[in-house]
C-alpha cells in the first residue's frame, strides 16, 4: 500500500484509473463534487473503490463541513450550516451550540454513510484572528480556544456516531494566516508563546483519529518550510508538543501554497514526518510521479490508519437525520 489518497475524475471510475489504483495500492481516495450526482451513483462508486482495494474499511474520503464547502448538496441532499452558526449559538447559549453541533455532525454521518464514504475532512479548529483569511472565517467554529475545542469535539462525536471518521485540521492552526493556501503560501510571523493559542485547540483534542497539516511557514519554527514540508513542526510541534499521535495527512498538495513536482511534494511529505499524502484532482501523470515516488506505506502509519478506521468498525448508526435536522435547527433557532 502506498501513503497517498488519490482523487478521481468523474462519476465512475475508467478504465486507466481502475487498472492504475489497482496496481498502485493507494491507501484510500477522495470525492468532490465532479465524482457526485446521485445516492445510486455514488454508492456504486465506493463500491468499486473497496472492490478494487480489497479493503471493506477503504478510507474514502469528502470535505463536506457545510456552507461553501459541501461535496454534496440540493436537490439530491440537504444543505448544512457553517461553522459559524454554532459559533454565534455559542455565545449565547454553549451547551446547545454543542448540542447543535454534535446533532448537525451525525447528520452529515448518515447521509455519507449510506453512499459509502466513511471519513469526513472537519472539523476546522483554527483559531480565528481579526485578519484571518475569508477561505477559514467562512468555515470556522470561532476565535477562542476552548470553544473551537469543544465544538470540535461535539463534530468528532457526531460523526463517530454516524459511522464516519474525522479529521482535525489545519494542523497546527491556520487562523493566523491573511492569505489562501489554495493559491498563495502565507508565512506567519508570530512569536512561539503567541502560537500557544493557535496550539490549544488541537491539544485539547490530540486524540483525534485523523489530522491534516496546513501549507503554511511558521517563523518561530521553521522559517524555510510550510508546516506540510517541515521536519521541525510535524515532529516537534504536532507529534510531540501538541502530542497528536493519530493519522497525519497532508492538506492537497496541488494547492499553490506549494511549489515543485508532485512527486517531489509527496517525497517530501513523507520525509517530514506526515503519514499520507493527499492528492485531490485525479490527474494521471502526477498520480503516476506521485506512485513512483513513493515506497510502501510504514508500520507505523500503517497502525495509525488501521486503528483510526477502527474507530468506526461495527457502528451500526441508530439516528435518525429528519429528527437530528430538526433538533440542530431548533436549537439554531436560539440565535
Amino acid at each position: 500500500m502506498k501513503p497517498v489518497i488519490f482523487g478521481l475524475s468523474g462519476l465512475a471510475l475508467t478504465p486507466a484509473e481502475r487498472a492504475f489504483f489497482t496496481r498502485a495500492d493507494p491507501a484510500g481516495y477522495i470525492l468532490f463534487k465532479r465524482n457526485i450526482e446521485t445516492r445510486a451513483q455514488v454508492r456504486a462508486l465506493t463500491d468499486s473503490l473497496r472492490e478494487i482495494s480489497g479493503r471493506d474499511d477503504v478510507p474514502i474520503l469528502i470535505d463536506q463541513e457545510g456552507g461553501r464547502v459541501a461535496r454534496m448538496g440540493p436537490p439530491e441532499w440537504p444543505s448544512f450550516p457553517a461553522g459559524p452558526a454554532f459559533d454565534a449559538l455559542y455565545d449565547i447559549a454553549p451547551i446547545s451550540a454543542i448540542e447543535a453541533a454534535s446533532a448537525n455532525a451525525e447528520a452529515i454521518a448518515l447521509m455519507l454513510a449510506e453512499v459509502g464514504i466513511n471519513v469526513d475532512c472537519m472539523p476546522l479548529l483554527d483559531v480565528m484572528q481579526p485578519d484571518t483569511t475569508e477561505a477559514i472565517t467562512i468555515r470556522a467554529l470561532g476565535s477562542e480556544p476552548m470553544r473551537v475545542a469543544a465544538l470540535g469535539r461535539a463534530i468528532l462525536q457526531g460523526l463517530q456516531r454516524g459511522g464516519v471518521v474525522g479529521v482535525v485540521k489545519h494542523m497546527p492552526g491556520h487562523g493566523r494566516a491573511k492569505l489562501d493556501t489554495h493559491y498563495h503560501l502565507p508565512t506567519v510571523t508570530a512569536s512561539d508563546a503567541e502560537l500557544a493559542v493557535d496550539l490549544e485547540p488541537f491539544a485539547r483534542l490530540n486524540d483525534a483519529p485523523m489530522g491534516m497539516t496546513s501549507h503554511i511557514v511558521f517563523e518561530a519554527w521553521d522559517a524555510e518550510r510550510p508546516a506540510t514540508l517541515s521536519p521541525v513542526v510535524v515532529e516537534q510541534i504536532i507529534r510531540q508538543r501538541i502530542g497528536f499521535d493519530g493519522l497525519l495527512m497532508t492538506d492537497d498538495i496541488d494547492m499553490k501554497a506549494l511549489s515543485g513536482t508532485a512527486g517531489d511534494k509527496a517525497a517530501g511529505a513523507i520525509a517530514a514526518g506526515c503519514d499520507l499524502v493527499l492528492d485531490c484532482w485525479g490527474r494521471m501523470d502526477e498520480m503516476e510521479a506521485i506512485i513512483d515516488r513513493l515506497d510502501p506505506m510504514s508500520a507505523v502509519s500503517r497502525a495509525r490508519l488501521d486503528r483510526a478506521m477502527a474507530t468506526v468498525a461495527g457502528v451500526r448508526p441508530a439516528g435518525d437525520m429528519a429528527a437530528l435536522i430538526a433538533k440542530r435547527d431548533a436549537l439554531l433557532a436560539l440565535t
